[in-house]
């Protein structure tokens, strides 16, 4: 599939209001369809006589009544419901970060529960309008107006389940879980099983190619960029990745010789948003993770469990990445080069998921110690030595915070041993 259309159908999962409209949709035409086959009789009773008919067998005037208090109460539960989950989300964006909220109107279950208590109100609505008392030409739609009991039942059910679903979801574990399995699909996703080609040969840089939009770069499409560059006999050469925010008119590819058309085909090649998106970034879900440890660990907070918690599935990640490779952004065709764009490496995956909470942990002890609990595990799975290198790294850096900014003589000993800890596994593995 075309990667501006797989980002096109991204940014359609970040409307709220899809999914409701659907189902909406779904239940006018239920509605209509109900009374349609009663109309017609295909139901298999008389729509003119209560007494033969199952489920409601009331007269026009109780169908009336039922129909209205189904429509009012269900609206107005949807109304309050969610100015609750408004205010509990509020709650927790100050505490978790407000680009996490993005996982909760992405949520499915929560965009269905809207369309169903709006979807029961439209049904009323379309069924009300049929019921004919004995002035009007009787008519009353049996069938249409159980569904709408059963609607009506089935509102109920998602309203317990919606509250409980609500409240499990802004706990911020249920957070961390959450963003820790993106993490680990993309990881999936966008790592290899064995190491792609390198290069290795200087780069030429002869032609500029300016962005040809503003705003997050969400998307490459690798294969048709390679194919034009192949067809054309240059070497192209991007200087962003998916992820980066570009500027207008700041260049972002070279070419190994100038061609016509190449700001036409970059064009089409490169999808612009205006936040970025998960779909090729290997980075989304750990800078999301990061700011809701950063965010545990200021002042106003001051939640160390939850940034421990966070180290401890950033920890798990790059244990799962320990069997796989990076990919090194190189595209050949034909046996040549023919695109070359940046990519995440282990170094700047591990500064990522590292560098902000050790900086705004280095007075906090549980967190120093978390950290290297959990790099003296990664580096046990681990087994490239250039990988061991930048772990290695990491620990020095914060055994150094800890020397720097812990002053109890306890705490410092006991960090220090760990690190040293760190350094027997590592010299071991």
């Amino acid at each position: 599939m075309n990667s501006r259309l797989r980002a096109w159908l991204e940014t359609l999962g970040d409307q709220f209001w899809l999914r409701p409209a659907l189902i909406v949709l779904a239940c006018l035409g239920l509605g209509q369809l109900a009374v349609w086959l009663e109309t017609a009789r295909i139901a298999g009773y008389e729509a003119s006589s209560p007494a033969a008919n199952w489920g409601y067998s009331g007269g026009a005037e109780g169908a009336r009544a039922l129909l209205s208090a189904v429509a009012s109460s269900t609206i107005g539960v949807a109304g309050t419901t969610f100015s609750i989950t408004i205010a509990a989300l509020s709650m927790a964006s100050g505490q978790m970060g407000p680009r996490l909220l993005r996982n909760f109107t992405r949520d499915a279950r929560n965009q269905v529960a809207l369309g169903i208590f709006l979807g029961t109100f439209a049904y009323a609505l379309i069924v009300l309008r049929t019921v004919r008392t004995v002035q009007e030409t009787p008519f009353v739609p049996h069938l249409a107006v159980s569904g709408a009991i059963l609607l009506a039942m089935l509102s109920v059910a998602t309203l317990v389940w919606f509250v409980h679903h609500i409240a499990a979801g802004i706990n911020v574990e249920t957070v961390v879980d959450a963003v820790h399995d993106d993490l680990c699909d993309a990881i999936e996703r966008h790592t290899l099983e064995a190491a792609d080609v390198r290069s290795v040969l200087p780069i030429p840089e002869m032609g500029t190619i300016a962005a040809p939009a503003s705003g997050y770069l969400q998307a490459v499409d690798r294969d048709s960029l390679a194919d034009w560059a192949h067809e054309h006999g240059v070497l192209v050469t991007l200087r962003v990745r998916p992820g980066d925010y570009v500027p207008a008119g700041f260049p972002v590819a070279h070419l190994s010789s100038p061609i016509e058309d190449a700001s036409g085909a970059l064009g089409t090649a490169l999808t612009f948003g205006r936040r970025p998106a998960a779909l090729q970034d290997l980075e989304y879900a750990v800078r999301q993770l990061s700011e809701v440890a950063v965010r545990a660990l200021s002042p106003g907070i001051n939640d160390p469990f939850t940034a421990g918690s966070v180290t401890d599935h950033l920890g798990d990640a790059l244990c799962r990445l320990a069997p796989r490779h990076l990919p090194s952004g190189v595209t050949t065709r034909e046996g040549r080069i023919v695109l070359v764009q940046p990519v995440t490496d282990y170094a700047g995956l591990c500064d990522a998921m590292l560098h902000m909470i050790r900086q705004n942990a280095a007075g906090s002890v549980h967190v120093l110690a978390r950290m290297l609990e959990v790099l003296t595990r990664v580096v046990e799975v681990e087994r490239l030595a250039d990988r061991r290198v930048e772990l290695r790294r990491h620990a020095d850096l914060v055994i150094a915070a800890a020397r720097r900014e812990v002053s109890e003589p306890a705490d410092l000993a006991d960090l220090e041993e760990r690190h040293q800890r760190f350094e027997a596994v590592s010299a071991t593995a």
